[in-house]
């Protein structure tokens, strides 16, 4: 299994303080990595940094064997990646099909853009029936529903999810999760941030700990669940 995605140790810093250190990880084409750690571990601002949000400064972030580091987030969208951010960020004065469209205005997907919005409509019934509906009016699964849908309509090749759960009913998060999993099942590579330990590692083939910035354990998404320190640390057990 290739790597699609590999991070080789990154720094990045806000300022003097410094939210990443040596950071290094891969994600292979086909699986699910998930990114787990408590609140100001600093997932957030590696996902920002990979995207092109924040830059490093030091470290390389490679696509594809391709030094991608430092390049502008819309590059970056336009060579594959794509990101489901954290609070959704929707466009809530737009309708649905027109957030959509938003999505599908990267060079790489413009020619299936049509094509594209067909098959996401398809795959979240609830969009297609509220295509014409003000986005900012709908429920928070909703808009996450049409955050997934939107970065689908760039044609991506890997997904960054940035807590997906966050916020959400109970219910909703079983949603979420449910199609990460079926995205993964028709071959999208997704790198998966989220708060919600026990799931990440259950659906994850690979796992990562992120503590104060740093990667502090790493192993299977199994072996990681039944390991004593994520119990104890993260799952309360």
């Amino acid at each position: 299994m290739s790597a699609l995605l590999e991070i080789e140790g990154l720094d990045l810093y806000y300022g003097d303080a410094q939210a990443l250190s040596e950071v290094s990880l891969s994600v292979d084409e086909g699986r699910i990595v998930a990114i787990v750690g408590a609140n100001g571990a600093g997932k957030s601002s590696l996902i920002r940094t990979i995207a092109g949000i924040e830059k490093p400064r030091g470290g390389k972030v490679r696509f594809k064997g391709k030094d991608i580091t430092g390049f502008e987030s819309h590059a970056t969208c336009n060579l594959g990646i794509g990101q489901v951010a954290e609070g959704r960020q929707i466009f809530p004065t737009l309708s649905v099909t027109e957030n959509l469209e938003m999505g599908g205005l990267l060079p790489r997907a413009k020619s299936k853009a049509r094509q594209t919005l067909e098959e996401v409509f398809a795959m979240f019934p609830r969009l297609a029936e509220r295509r014409n509906q003000l986005a900012g009016t709908m429920s928070g699964g909703e808009q996450q529903m049409l955050a997934i849908g939107r970065c689908l309509m760039g044609q991506p090749e890997l997904i960054m999810f940035d807590e997906p759960s966050l916020g959400l009913a109970p219910t909703i998060v079983q949603e979420v999760f449910r199609i990460i999993r079926a995205l993964n099942a028709r071959g999208m590579t997704i790198l998966l941030v989220e708060q919600n330990v026990a799931v990440s590692l259950k659906i994850s083939s690979t796992a990562y700990v992120l503590e104060n910035g740093r990667i502090v354990m790493s192993g299977s998404g199994e072996s990681l669940l039944h390991d004593d320190r994520v119990r104890q640390a993260y799952l309360g057990l």
